[in-house]
């Protein structure tokens, strides 16, 4: 999986052969049919561990008396720190995507996963007071989730820069996207 990473990373899906990834793994191409048959294979196994990563960034234990908005930031950081660790592989899905119908599927249920894990968060937040109880919490978190998926994306994977040619402040990243949650969900005192 390492190597298949790597390899996947420094050359692009198109471009990676079977013969690249036995020759970085220091393995023979029957060890590689041993737990895979194709290319296809191993690259979504390479995306569904990126996926378990960015899902569980390794975040501490949220309380449910901790400061919602100090646990969205948080949470919004661990997020981005990992797509930031991945960056390379999110750039691959989305080609990918482009051309094969099993990695759209893919990349479909990798984005329904978060949008409602997210979801719940939301409607966590609202049976608590916090959040805005009018908003659907599914739709709120595909406008939320969206946002902060293409800020990643634009920032990490695009190398989006600023005004005046430097790189997206992460810190700044971080502090925009948690604010714009805070304030689409009414948190008191965010607004």
């Amino acid at each position: 999986m390492k190597a298949a990473r790597k390899v996947f990373e420094r050359d692009g899906y198109l471009d990676t052969r079977l013969t690249d990834i036995t020759k970085e793994a220091q393995c023979a191409a029957g060890s590689f049919y041993t737990y895979f048959t194709n290319k296809e294979e191993v690259l979504a196994a390479v995306l569904l561990e990126a996926q378990e990563d960015m899902m569980h960034p390794g975040m501490s234990r949220v309380q449910g008396t901790d400061e919602p908005y100090a646990v969205l930031e948080a949470s919004n950081r661990a997020y981005l720190e990992a797509y930031k660790r991945n960056a390379k592989l999110m750039a691959l899905l989305e080609q990918v995507a482009q051309v094969e119908p099993e990695f759209r599927k893919l990349r479909s249920r990798r984005a329904d996963a978060f949008i409602r894990r997210n979801a719940r968060g939301i409607a966590d937040l609202q049976a608590r007071g916090v959040a805005d109880r009018e908003v659907d919490p599914l739709m709120a978190s595909r406008a939320l989730s969206g946002m902060v998926s293409v800020m990643a994306y634009n920032a990490f994977v695009l190398g989006e820069r600023q005004e005046d040619d430097a790189p997206v402040d992460f810190e700044e990243l971080v502090s925009t996207v948690t604010r714009l949650w805070a304030n689409a969900l009414r948190f008191p005192g965010h607004r």
